[in-house]
């Protein structure tokens, strides 16, 4: 504010010293209170420290950002010898993407026609998703036979195909509503096994989208279990490789709590998991449930069956395809019975059911002995 024709007033030299006290006492103040909140941290520190929100019981991601991640082709052109596979990999990850497009756009509504087997209600993304994948398997010259979770009969697509496939279209329907996580289940099968008759282990691939606040998808692959992010341009690249699920976990998904009414070993589990200051994560959605198995790298995901609360997994088109990309991330499942791996189930009926337990091994161990008896 001064003029250079003159040189400055005792009025502007006044004001200059305001400003400058005014500065000062703002920095003070500042520097108060920047250090205040950590006084008042160390005055409770060992008293009240632990009260203080959740992030010491959060586990966040460990993944850091890499200059450039491969592409969907570049992964399976590697880590997938058989190019069947591979096309028709890519085929149910292009059908996912019609899915992700469909979720974006249509209101969760009850579908106009009730076609479900079960019994369940079945909503219009239910049936949206449901069509897509079937215009995938009807459309491609690979896809020998295939069958729904939403209509579980075993339909022949294309005699001259050579795989199985099986789905569930959108699993989670029950929560979809809230806008949670939901996603697509697959199993694949050669027709030299079939998957009636065959177990998990007769798979030659399977993968798990989950749709939330981005796609991704689990792929099992020849060598292990890789994550793929839908981009831009709808374009897969690799965003995780070769995902390896941790033996000990502090981080619990328990299913089916009725159980725990009857099941006092699984009651005790759980107060097991809870007095050992376990972290819980649970939807109420399988895939959200068990996925985070692979992004958090440890993780357990618990479903007993009782007489009044009986299992409800489904083997062919939730479990086997489940435990194939557990079991090569290094995790352990069980059947929840006998205590055996869950690709160890033969695939007796489209909708055979049956218990389950998913993730680090050391917690699937302390289910079979905690609710089992060993």
């Amino acid at each position: 504010p001064f003029s250079t024709a003159s040189a400055p007033s005792a009025a502007q030299w006044a004001w200059v010293a305001g400003l400058a006290c005014w500065s000062a006492a703002l920095a003070a103040a500042a520097l108060w209170g920047r250090r205040q909140p950590q006084v008042a941290m160390m005055a409770y520190a060992g008293e009240k420290a632990a009260g203080y929100g959740a992030s010491h019981t959060s586990f966040y991601t460990s993944a850091t950002a890499k200059d450039s991640y491969a592409t969907l082709d570049e992964i399976l052109n590697a880590k997938m010898a058989d190019e069947g596979v591979r096309v028709v990999t890519r085929q149910v990850l292009d059908a996912c993407v019609k899915i992700t497009e469909a979720l974006r756009v249509n209101l969760v509504t009850v579908a106009d026609a009730q076609n479900s087997v079960f019994g369940d209600v079945q909503l219009g993304v239910d049936v949206i998703a449901d069509d897509l994948m079937w215009g995938m398997a009807r459309s491609s010259s690979l896809v020998r036979e295939a069958a729904s979770e939403e209509e579980p009969v075993m339909v022949e697509t294309n005699p001259y195909g050579r795989f199985t496939i099986c789905w569930d279209p959108l699993d989670g329907s029950s929560i979809v509503d809230n806008n949670w996580a939901v996603g697509t289940i697959v199993g694949v099968w050669d027709k030299s096994t079939g998957m009636l008759g065959a177990t998990g282990r007769d798979q030659v691939t399977s993968i798990v989208v989950l749709y939330g606040p981005r796609t991704t998808a689990l792929v099992a692959c020849d060598d292990g279990v890789y994550e793929f992010t839908c981009g831009e341009g709808n374009k897969w690249f690799a965003s995780r490789e070769k995902i390896q699920i941790k033996q000990e976990s502090k981080v619990f998904s328990p299913a089916n709590l009725r159980a725990c009414q009857e099941d006092q070993g699984y009651a005790n589990l759980v107060n097991y998991w809870k007095q050992n200051k376990y972290t819980l994560r649970y939807t109420g959605g399988l895939v959200p449930d068990v996925y985070q198995c692979f992004t958090k790298e440890m993780g357990v995901f618990s479903n007993p069956t009782s007489k009044a609360s009986p299992a409800k997994l489904r083997v062919a088109f939730e479990v086997a395809p489940f435990a194939l990309l557990v079991e090569k991330a290094g995790g352990k499942t069980s059947d929840a019975v006998t205590g055996g791996s869950c690709l160890d189930i033969r695939i007796n009926g489209v909708d055979q059911r049956t218990a389950g337990c998913f993730g680090s091994a050391n917690e699937v161990d302390r289910f079979n002995q905690m609710v089992l008896g060993g």
